[in-house]
């Protein structure tokens, strides 16, 4: 069997991708099969290029010489080949390090990845695209996770298996974990947090939360698509349940976020409480120091406590039965088109029961001199 040669892609060839994953009008699965990518390889190209951006307004660092390999094994030998290998190699990610995989060379693959500190069986891993029968299992699990919380991948299985798809428990829970849902249940506190990452108290109980602009909640929902997938961040005023921002995105980063979070502040002010779950791009530096020079005070829920953003869960359902599910939207554009276009309704035309039958809009703007008041 012959072997599949080893794809080197250029620095023009990564920054053309990192640069489509960043216009974000694609998703990571389109662009993987346009590419011939695998979506980790882009996403790890788009940090590297956000995190670099801010150099080119700095200091320009003094590129290191570039040492010919050939050169250094004729002279020194197999050891010093080796240890030049290893210097660079341990610069990156595991995508990366993988990239720095060649097969013509004198090394062995076995012998590289050791240096790598990878396993040869990921040397040699081709990935394959997330396949149409996948994407149509995620939906439906999404789906069956949005009526019932509480469903396990053993109970999704089942529940799979009673409509006739035929999928194995442990692929369930991959495809589980590529959403980012799990089931939602009380569970001991297993878990070491980020040591980097500060987790605040839940401050919303027993509160009274009667006016607008009080409290507001934020959180993120995975949106299915015709090919491949988004992610849909949304910020609500608790009391009125109006939807403030939004912003779609077809990766799960902080960036999209602080975004949404700023069209928050500049269109609507601040609120006196920020509710959000223990997410990463929620605890992460940069979202909390948002917050904080605003005079924010941050609450986040009990980990596993979906109850505590319950009114942001049941907008999530609202939208996905009333606008997503009915839509498979075939671009990321059209998905931003959609979703926006049932915002503006939603805030203003659609009646809540439990705001007596008044719009989110009608029921924030009638308690505005409310907070000029309080003010």
């Amino acid at each position: 069997m012959s072997r599949r040669p080893r794809r080197n892609h250029s620095p023009a060839f990564k920054a053309k991708v990192a640069l489509d994953a960043v216009r974000g009008e694609k998703t990571l699965a389109e662009l993987a099969k346009q590419d011939n990518v695998h979506p980790n390889q882009i996403t790890d190209w788009k940090t590297q290029l956000l995190e670099r951006a801010s150099g080119m307004f700095g200091a320009v660092a003094s590129a290191e010489p570039k040492t010919d390999l050939k050169e250094v094994h004729a002279k020194i030998g197999q050891q010093a080949l080796e240890i030049d290998f290893l210097s660079s190699a341990r610069q990156g990610r595991t995508a990366e390090r993988k990239a720095m995989i060649q097969p013509a060379h004198e090394l062995s693959i076995k012998r590289q990845a050791q240096l790598l500190d990878i396993s040869r069986g990921t040397a040699y891993y081709v990935s394959r695209g997330v396949s149409e029968a996948d994407q149509q299992l995620m939906k439906r699990i999404d789906a069956l996770h949005l009526e019932h919380p509480f469903s396990g991948s053993r109970m999704l299985c089942a529940m799979l298996g009673r409509e006739g798809m035929r999928v194995g428990r442990k692929h369930v829970a991959t495809l589980m974990a590529r959403i980012g849902i799990e089931a939602l249940y009380r569970k001991p506190r297993t878990t070491t947090r980020h040591p980097g990452h500060t987790v605040y108290p839940y401050r919303l109980k027993g509160l009274k939360i009667d006016r607008a602009n009080k409290v507001w909640a934020m959180d993120i929902t995975y949106v299915p698509m015709a090919r491949g997938w988004v992610y849909l961040a949304a910020i609500i005023d608790w009391a009125s349940r109006r939807v403030l921002a939004h912003r779609v995105s077809i990766g799960m980063d902080t960036s999209f976020c602080l975004a949404a979070l700023e069209e928050a502040f500049a269109r609507h002010g601040r609120p006196e409480i920020f509710n959000t779950d223990q997410g990463s791009q929620f605890t992460s530096a940069a979202f909390t120091e948002a917050l904080s020079s605003k005079g924010v005070t941050i609450s986040m829920d009990g980990r596993g406590c979906w109850r505590d953003n319950i009114f942001i869960e049941r907008f999530w359902r609202s939208i996905k039965y009333e606008e997503i599910y009915l839509h498979a939207y075939d671009s990321v554009s059209s998905a931003r088109r959609g979703i926006g276009r049932y915002i503006a309704f939603y805030n203003a035309r659609r009646p809540h029961s439990t705001l007596d039958k008044s719009s989110p809009d009608e029921y924030y703007f009638a308690l505005l001199p409310a907070i000029e008041q309080a003010a």
